[in-house]
């Protein structure tokens, strides 16, 4: 068994067993009644805004591919983005999107792996970091549970973070990423872009689903699912994003079933999403390769 199907097969048994244990916990006759329940109105506009978020993140890492003297048009950039999707969702034993792109772009521009490699990092990066300031800052309004300190309320350490949140991402960014510096600012505008965009996909979501209570608390446990679900534990994050709204509930006082429902909706979004990618087709023989790049 070589390395790519070692990981495949480890992969496809932690989504398992997320999902085995996601499906123990809950009341599978009530989440089925959810789930038939939910608004196809409300749903599609969180598919708009599924998608919004998308062009946004798009957006960003054209730009950091402008920093490296990568000319593509927004149009084909946006193309690539939605065959990278698919290829990190649908393909997760094979190349992935971010190496497809990596691949790519170097076998037509000819720009250094490294740079390439660099930009995507950084553009994952980003979009952690815009989740992490969102977090932080809803821990402000949340009722929640937990107390990291003791003697320190947690909104203190909220603040304290918070303040320091970009700084330290505009320090690494310095120290490893110094190409991108000139962007900094316009593609961490599009990540807490691309991010509320998402906030609202999952507000409608839980409109659709009848859920008009602790909405900022559903969020919060969105933005921290979606935190583990970037993590290359299972398959398109299933299972894992559901294991982190199951047991939030007994800290933030959500409904299970529902955030199940929230979950499995949002991932089936961003699963059309992706799969838009598979019939996307994009040709670079029109676009101009840059001087500094060959």
């Amino acid at each position: 068994m070589n390395k790519k199907t070692l990981k495949l097969f480890l992969k496809l048994t932690l989504t398992g067993l997320a999902v085995f244990l996601v499906f123990r916990k809950i009341d599978t006759n009530e989440l089925g009644l959810i789930l038939k329940s939910a608004s196809p109105v409300w749903l599609f506009f969180a598919f708009l805004l599924f998608v919004l978020s998308k062009i946004f993140t798009a957006f960003r890492l054209n730009l950091y591919f402008k920093n490296i003297g990568l000319q593509i048009s927004e149009k084909k950039n946006i193309i690539l983005y939605g065959i990278g999707m698919f290829y990190n969702l649908f393909l997760p034993g094979g190349i992935g999107g971010d190496g497809y792109k990596v691949y790519l772009l170097n076998k037509h521009f000819k720009t250094p792996v490294k740079q390439l490699v660099q930009a995507s990092l950084l553009d994952r990066l980003g979009g952690l970091v815009a989740i992490i300031f969102i977090l932080l800052g809803l821990l402000l309004f949340v009722d929640i549970d937990i107390s990291l300190i003791p003697a320190v309320p947690i909104s203190t350490i909220s603040i304290i973070l918070l303040l320091i949140t970009y700084p330290a991402f505009f320090l690494i960014n310095k120290l490893i990423f110094s190409k991108f510096i000139p962007s900094f600012l316009t593609a961490n505008l599009y990540s807490i872009g691309g991010q509320i965009a998402q906030m609202v996909a999952a507000y409608f979501i839980l409109i659709a689903l009848g859920i008009d209570e602790k909405i900022l608390e559903y969020q919060f446990v969105f933005l921290l699912s979606s935190i583990v679900a970037v993590l290359p534990l299972t398959i398109g994050g299933v299972g894992a994003r559901e294991l982190v709204f199951i047991y939030s509930h007994e800290y933030i006082g959500i409904d299970k079933n529902a955030a199940v429902a929230f979950s499995l909706i949002f991932f089936l979004i961003s699963a059309i999403t992706s799969l838009i990618g598979a019939f996307l087709k994009i040709d670079f023989e029109n676009e101009q390769i840059p001087k500094n790049s060959i």
